[in-house]
């Protein structure tokens, strides 16, 4: 399975019991839809949960709003709470992570503590083309 995402937080590096390492973050899926019968498109957002066993080291590039395509399984985790209800989550086990779009640490605090209006950059008007 294919899924392609922002990432939602710097991805964290857990370990196991048995002292393996996991790299987990969550991703970001946009969607768009038309519901039958009406003209307005609709915007929905998809948090996805992921793991990652291969290697600890490619935590040091999933930062916050990095683009990635991530090749893997889903699999569901179906347990009874405290309160003794049922509860499910799904997560991703990720094989493959290709980073389509890099965030570096300066940009992303840029974009946190700047307005949206800011990071805007004029264009002249006296392009050659």
């Amino acid at each position: 399975m294919e899924i392609t995402g922002r990432l939602t937080r710097d991805a964290v590096v857990a370990k196991t019991a048995k002292d393996r390492e996991v790299v987990n973050f969550s991703i970001a899926v946009n969607d768009t839809y038309k519901a039958k019968g009406s003209t307005e498109t609709t915007k929905i957002v998809t948090y996805i949960d992921c793991s990652y066993w291969l290697s600890a080291g490619v935590a040091q590039w999933l930062k916050k709003g990095a683009m990635v395509e991530l090749f893997g399984r889903v699999g569901v985790n179906a347990y009874l709470n405290s309160e003794g209800k049922a509860v499910a989550s799904l997560t991703f086990h990720t094989s493959n992570i290709k980073i389509l779009v890099f965030v570096s640490d300066a940009q992303a605090l840029q974009e946190q503590s700047a307005p949206a209006e800011n990071n805007k950059k004029e264009q002249p008007d006296d392009l050659p083309f």
